[in-house]
């Protein structure tokens, strides 16, 4: 008996929605066309095995970042608690990809990025009773903000934008 059990359409289009992606974005990350991407989600057509490889370890990858994030914040938080946190996220692939070119391989589209701060935003709530907020990433405050600071650019000057962006 074989141990994969394909999705069927329903968990699909499921495991589209979790993503965040549009049945666009599914068609160029797994080299298909749209119309082969609805027939998936109508159960017209099976989703091909290496398709649905490729999308679950991109669900994967968001669910180790959501628990590494949590473990990290819920040890950061033993030795200096805070309730309030800031996520950037980026609002344009361009921005995505000038700020976070070491993500490029786990999370080629930026709507994965955010999917994954929203996720990690619902964890810290409930399992850490912590408020999170995304902050979009606005290039030119950011870059005056480092100016005015004497940062230079890196995570954690970027993260320091964002709080400051919540007071």
């Amino acid at each position: 008996m074989s141990k994969f059990a394909p999705l069927n359409a329903l968990e699909t289009q499921a495991l589209r929605l979790s993503l965040g992606l549009s049945q666009a974005q599914i068609a160029a990350l797994t080299k298909h066309s749209e119309a082969d991407v609805v027939a998936w989600e109508e159960g017209t057509q099976a989703l091909p095995q290496q398709a649905e490889k490729l999308l679950l370890e991109l669900d994967d990858v968001i669910e180790m970042q959501v628990l590494n994030t949590c473990d990290g914040i819920e040890a950061l938080f033993k030795k200096e608690p805070k309730r309030r946190l800031a996520f950037v996220v980026y609002p344009s692939q361009a921005l995505y990809q000038q700020y976070n070119p070491e993500f490029l391989s786990s999370q080629p589209l930026t709507e994965l990025y955010t999917t994954a701060a929203w996720r990690i935003k619902k964890e810290c709530k409930l399992v850490l009773e912590v408020d999170v907020s995304l902050v979009a990433l606005d290039a030119e405050s950011y870059k005056a903000y480092r100016a005015d600071n004497g940062l230079s650019e890196s995570r954690e000057s970027r993260a320091k934008w964002a709080a400051d962006q919540l007071k």
